[in-house]
């Protein structure tokens, strides 16, 4: 079956960085877009970005500058780059991509910006 699994979460002051991986196994990876999501406490999950299977990339406005997508299809692995971050970015982040069976979804790890 399909699995997602995120890693790289923490604690992190204001304006540090974070690096977010997101493993999946059970698809060709290759060839499937990825997205990034998250979710703050109280609110709605919310996309954060993502990458086309040809490296397309496409940002939410909030985070546009500091946050970049990548993958490397050898490693059946997704990353988040995350600078600059700001106390608003706290929230558990969420890697998804889209099957047959619909939307998958990883178990999500939780960033925490706090001074």
């Amino acid at each position: 079956q399909v699995q997602l699994v995120e890693s790289g979460g923490g604690l992190v002051q204001p304006g540090g960085s974070l690096r977010l991986s997101c493993v999946v196994s059970g698809i060709i990876f290759r060839f499937n877009g990825m997205g990034w999501y998250r979710q703050a406490p109280g609110k709605q999950r919310e996309w954060v970005a993502t990458i086309t299977s040809g490296g397309t990339t496409n940002y939410a406005d909030s985070v546009k500058g500091r946050f970049t997508a990548s993958r490397d299809n050898a490693k059946n692995t997704v990353y988040l780059q995350m600078n600059s971050l700001k106390f608003e970015d706290t929230a558990v982040y969420y890697c998804n991509t889209h099957t047959l069976q619909g939307p998958q979804w990883g178990q999500g790890t939780q960033v925490t910006v706090s001074s």
